[in-house]
């Protein structure tokens, strides 16, 4: 997988899945093109995480600093983000795929998120995980307090994404 590519080691990481009567095409298609503020839910956690009210589509993350480092038409992509996470500012970096594999300054942490897909007869298996690699002890303290916060609201806008990708991929309006 792509994501074993740019953090095959990690000391945080989250995983939901969905399955979905439709095709992967169909599916990765919807994922990459949809609003994701569609949803309230969505639209406000975002909100809270000083995103602003605009349009939230993967590829749109870029506003935000997430990259996308990888993708296999089809079968997943990767996004990625390398920041100071547990602090106000963010400290986020500039990176694309290749700096992204090399970043190793202490004091940070690098994170990928990406949506895979496994397709076995008429349902195709959606899996989104969220890996983070912290760079040193310090970071890795900080972001697990952080990490204790923020996982469950990370969870609940994973989960409503990929039910709102199923929505939209099984009645086929993207």
């Amino acid at each position: 997988m792509l994501i074993d590519e740019f953090l095959p080691e990690y000391d945080f990481n989250e995983t939901h899945d969905i399955s979905i009567h439709a095709a992967a095409a169909d599916i990765y298609r919807t994922a990459i093109d949809i609003d994701f503020g569609e949803s309230f839910l969505i639209r406000w956690l975002m909100r809270l995480r000083g995103m602003s009210d605009g349009r939230i589509t993967l590829r749109d993350m870029k506003r935000y600093q997430f990259e996308m480092l990888g993708e296999t038409l089809n079968q997943e992509m990767v996004l990625g983000l390398v920041g100071r996470f547990w602090t106000i500012g963010g400290g986020l970096q500039k990176i694309d795929s290749e700096s992204f594999k090399k970043f190793d300054t202490s004091g940070y942490a690098k994170a990928v998120w990406n949506f895979s897909l496994d397709e076995t007869g008429d349902e195709t298996n959606l899996t989104t995980e969220t890996r983070i690699k912290c760079l040193d002890a310090g970071s890795r303290r900080s972001f697990g307090m952080y990490w204790t916060f923020v996982k469950p609201f990370s969870g609940l806008i994973r989960m409503e994404m990929l039910k709102l990708i199923k929505q939209k991929a099984e009645a086929n309006v993207i």
